[in-house]
């Protein structure tokens, strides 16, 4: 039998093996890792690569460019040589003479595209230039024929004033096409820098590199002083082509290249149209564009590193956040300034090859991976299969979900142990959830304890068990429940323990505090005597947990009963009796607890109510029966079968509510002064204020009486004056005796009653004592918003002075919009001890500020229980309990609710309320009326729609009425009442 007491399900044998078998499929795992790890290493390697080789163009280029420099340089150089070397232009002295060496030098300029021109200065101020016309543009800016090839610009002075200047274009096979003077080119080239530097050396000179006036070009001028001395020779060398072989050699779109001298003024660049810049002022000529002034903020960066003589190389990041790889060279042609070739290339596009290497790796790595899925996929989920079920059923268990099928069995043998686990686990887990969940559903002590007992017998596969509850006075354990399995029985028959027993093994479980696990051999102890009734002589196994509640006290102990020896049990099966014992030692400990502070309520409210009555002879035990009353017929309600009360149903928790309303309905009368409950006189408060009118009285006879004798003395008739005062005096004594009656309250009074009470008080009295010695501080205070009248002083016999009306305070207003919906009439005063104003009460001794007073217990009630933290199932409470002043009509107090705005609860206490109050015999100022007197009553207010119809028919045809007189009534109070004559409206 397994730990729940049923059979344990037989499975199907079947053969598992060990969980490495499948590891095989990890294997998939590494292919993939290794194919990543190989397209990294390749990634990387191309990195390295692209590095090198982009290091070697570098180097390339550096040394390219190297050579085009000295490849410009060279055959200008021997070119100027050979020309100041000749006679064809340092001999001739005119043009004519001059033009004679075309041919020399329209070959020298077509075999090299770099010279832009040649040049001769004379020492007299002559000039002689040819000028190769390549290109369109060019023959648009001098103005040339179309058939242009050459342009010859020449300068001849024949003194300081004559000087006669001439532009002279020529064909291909230098024809001459156009002659023109210009009487406005009057260049003189000795200013020229390049002219003074080749005068003042002897050998070729090279000027700094500069911006051709005449094409915007940037290029330098190589000079030499002929042999005579009397030419300078020259050749403008342009650097384009520099430019192109830099954009030309740019690895990657976006690489920047330059080539700057010392100065850091750019020489080339990939964009020639970035070379130069333009001089401030107007007509100015262009100067070469500094590095700073590059649209290359990496060549601006790095020009920081220039001046170095060695190589640099190495990796920048520009301002932008852009990676550089960049390259530094140094470059000198003989005889030229010293030069950097700079070059700089991303690495975003260095690196684009290796990356679509690295993508097209990964993009393999995937393919293989897309076409080992589905073997992966079938060989995971044989594997998977059992454990994602497993998985599923645990998080089953964990949204505590017990139903369904057990999943199959799994070929892995440790897979195959963990369903079999999860299996026990949940079944275990459920059987215990369903049992603690019914211990908690139980609210009955008594049912609790064979509840426990029923449920741990049928989760243990026990034939029987008992509960004993530890009581701490005598020291003994009590039997508080026992049964069987088909039958619980009673304790009657079970004895106590003592704890200090020393062979019982129920006392020993408790004092140990240790689960007792023993076989009981027959004859048993004497205690245990109904073990021997149920098994016979045949060997039982005794289980008995001690029972202990949360602090760890004990409360008891449980013991279960099952036939045979230890072997039948299994160290799990005692760990769940354990842990059941821990559930149900909960379970009565908190309904002990919740036992223990229902009865502390039951007693507070019970106290609460007997101290109302005890407060005022006036209200008697009226808190005690009207609660009997209402759940009476509450009771009846709940009985009807037929009728409008035949849906009508208690349960517990609406019968408590009910319980704690009744026992609370007059809770507020603890605010209501007694003087007020207690008032059995109009002038009554603390005392009788009879007493001091009778005292004026008494006065006006004395001052009657002064009067006879006082004009007696002065000769007055004596006969006269004598039946004079003997009249005033009767007068007087009729007079208070009127008013003693009015006092009284015990009928109406009529208006005529009221007009002579008003004559009555309009008599004076003289008074000769400060009324204002002996007071209070706050009548004090009252009495000082009237000024003090000088002694002797008239006063009015019955007053209604200012100080006798005490205002209301603030906080004991009564808004219209308060919280709890009351409405009511609130007088101006909340005390008005007015004497005539009291004695004016046409019925009763009830002023209206009294019977304010009077109504406000039901307010306070309702205020006091709804401040109260009542659980949910009493949240009733505060309602039942304030609304038995309230009438079906919506005459009644203080919310003037109407029967269909009253819970039925409401309603019959409200009828409870007033037949207790009819028939009451413990009030000093009333005798209890008879039943039937006080059925004729309440059946007129049924008729006056004062209190519910069909609860009142229901209170008479249910005998309530009569159970409560026989209880409650005197027996000269309970007479004949003929309920049929009061069951339909109209008939009372």
């Amino acid at each position: 039998m397994s730990l729940d007491g049923t059979q344990p399900v037989q499975k199907t044998p079947h053969r598992s093996y060990p969980l490495r078998v499948h590891i095989a499929t990890l294997f998939t795992l590494l292919i993939l890792l290794t194919g990543l790890s190989i397209c990294w290493y390749a990634y990387w390697q191309n990195q390295k690569l692209a590095l090198q080789l982009a290091q070697a163009r570098f180097s390339d280029t550096a040394r390219g460019t190297a050579a085009s420099l000295e490849g410009l340089h060279r055959p200008t150089e021997a070119l100027v040589n050979m020309l100041a070397a000749l006679g064809k232009l340092s001999d001739s002295d005119t043009l004519p003479e001059r033009l004679d060496g075309l041919g020399l030098l329209s070959e020298a300029l077509r075999s090299n595209p770099q010279l832009v021109s040649l040049y001769a200065g004379y020492s007299d101020g002559d000039f002689f230039l040819l000028r190769r016309l390549a290109d369109v543009a060019a023959r648009e800016r001098f103005a040339a024929p179309r058939e242009a090839a050459f342009l010859v610009q020449s300068v001849e002075r024949a003194g300081a004033e004559q000087i006669e200047g001439r532009y002279l274009f020529l064909s291909d096979d230098l024809r001459i096409l156009s002659d023109e003077a210009r009487p406005d080119y009057r260049f003189d080239p000795r200013g020229r820098p390049w002219y003074q530097l080749a005068r003042s050396q002897s050998g070729l000179v090279r000027t700094e590199p500069y911006a051709f006036f005449t094409t915007g070009e940037v290029g330098l001028t190589f000079a030499r002083r002929s042999d005579n001395g009397r030419v300078i020779v020259a050749a403008d060398l342009t650097l384009s082509r520099l430019s192109a072989e830099l954009a030309r050699a740019s690895p990657t779109p976006s690489a920047e290249l330059a080539l700057v001298d010392a100065r850091q003024r750019v020489l080339a660049y990939r964009d020639p149209a970035r070379l130069l810049r333009p001089e401030s002022g107007q007509g100015a000529a262009s100067r070469l564009s500094r590095l700073q002034e590059l649209p290359a903020p990496v060549l601006r960066g790095l020009a920081a590193q220039l001046g170095k003589p060695q190589a640099q190389a190495g990796q920048y990041r520009a301002a932008g956040g852009r990676d550089w790889l960049y390259s530094l060279q140094p470059l000198t042609a003989q005889g030229a300034q010293r030069s950097t070739l700079m070059l700089a290339v991303p690495l975003d596009e260095l690196f684009a090859e290796a990356r679509r290497v690295r993508d097209r790796t990964v993009l393999a790595t995937l393919l293989i991976l897309a076409l080992s899925l589905p073997l992966t996929w079938w060989l995971s989920h044989r594997i998977g299969e059992r454990l994602r079920a497993l998985s599923d059923e645990a998080k089953r268990i964990q949204r505590f979900q017990f139903d369904g099928e057990e999943p199959p069995p799994s070929p892995v043998h440790e897979v195959d142990m963990l369903g079999q686990a999860i299996g026990k686990l949940k079944r275990t887990i459920q059987r215990f959830l369903d049992i603690s969940q019914s211990l908690a559903e139980e609210t009955q002590f008594d049912r609790l304890l064979d509840r426990v007992l029923l449920e741990t017998i049928g989760a243990t596969g026990a034939e029987g068990g008992a509960i004993y509850l530890l009581d701490e006075a005598s020291q003994t354990l009590k039997p508080a429940a026992m049964r069987w399995q088909d039958a619980a029985l009673g304790v009657a028959e079970l004895q106590p323990i003592a704890l200090d027993a020393v062979s019982n093994p129920l006392a020993m479980a408790v004092r140990e505090r240790t689960t007792e696990l023993l076989a009981l051999s027959a004859p048993r102890e004497p205690s245990l005597a109904y073990v021997d009734a149920h098994f016979g002589l045949q060997p039982v196994l005794m289980i008995a947990p001690p029972l202990a509640n949360r602090s760890g006290e004990l409360v008891g102990v449980l013991c279960l009963f099952l036939p045979g020896d230890s072997d039948h049990i299994s160290p799990a099966r005692a760990a769940f009796v354990e842990a059941l014992s821990d559930s149900a030692a909960v379970a009565i400990e908190n309904q002990r607890l919740l036992q223990g502070q229902k009865d502390l309520l039951e007693a507070f409210i019970k106290l609460i109510a007997g101290a109302i009555d005890a407060k005022s002879p006036y209200t008697g035990g009226h808190c005690q029966r009207v609660p009997e009353l209402t759940k009476a017929l509450a009771e009846a309600a709940h009985r009807a079968e037929d009728g409008p009360f035949k849906e009508y149903r208690l349960s517990a928790s609406e019968r408590e509510a009910l319980h704690i309303a009744c026992w609370l309905h007059d809770c507020g009368k603890v605010t209501t002064p007694e003087f007020v409950v207690d008032k059995a006189t109009k002038l009554e408060t603390l005392y009788d204020r009879i007493h001091e009118v009778r005292m004026r009285f008494e006065v006006l006879k004395r001052d009657a009486e002064i009067a006879y004798w006082r004009e007696l003395a002065q000769g007055g008739d004596a006969l006269a004056l004598a039946q004079r005062c003997q009249h005033e005096q009767a007068q007087l004594d009729e007079e208070f005796a009127f008013v003693a009656q009015c006092n009284l309250g015990g009928e109406q009074m009529s208006a005529e009653q009221l007009a002579r009470l008003g004559q009555i008080a309009q008599r004076q009295w003289l008074r000769t004592l400060d009324d204002r010695l002996g007071v209070s501080w706050e009548e004090a205070q009252r009495m000082a918003a009237q000024p003090t009248p000088e002694l002797p002083v008239l006063e009015p016999l019955l007053a209604d002075k200012p100080a006798h009306r005490i205002a209301r305070k603030p906080h004991e207003q009564m808004p219209a919009d308060n919280p709890w919906g009351f409405k009511l009439s609130q007088p101006e005063y909340k005390f008005d001890r007015g004497e005539l104003h009291n004695l004016s009460v046409r019925r009763g001794t009830l002023s209206e500020e009294d019977r304010y007073l009077i109504n406000d217990h039901i307010v306070q009630t309702i205020i006091m229980l709804s401040r109260l933290p009542f659980p949910k199932h009493l949240q009733r409470v505060p309602e039942i309990a304030g609304g038995h002043h309230e009438k079906m009509d919506g005459g009644g107090y203080p919310k003037r609710l109407i029967r269909a705005q009253m819970s039925v609860e409401a309603r019959m206490m409200a009828i409870a309320d007033i037949f207790e109050a009819l028939t009451a015999v413990d009030r000093p100022y009333k005798q209890g009326k008879r039943l039937s007197e006080a059925v004729a009553i309440m059946a007129r207010m049924r008729d006056d729609a004062h209190i519910d119809a069909e609860l009142f028919a229901l209170f008479l045809r249910s005998g309530v009425h009569l159970d409560y007189a026989r209880r409650f009534l005197r027996p000269e109070q309970i007479d004949v009442v003929d309920i049929e004559a009061y069951l339909t409206e109209g008939r009372a």
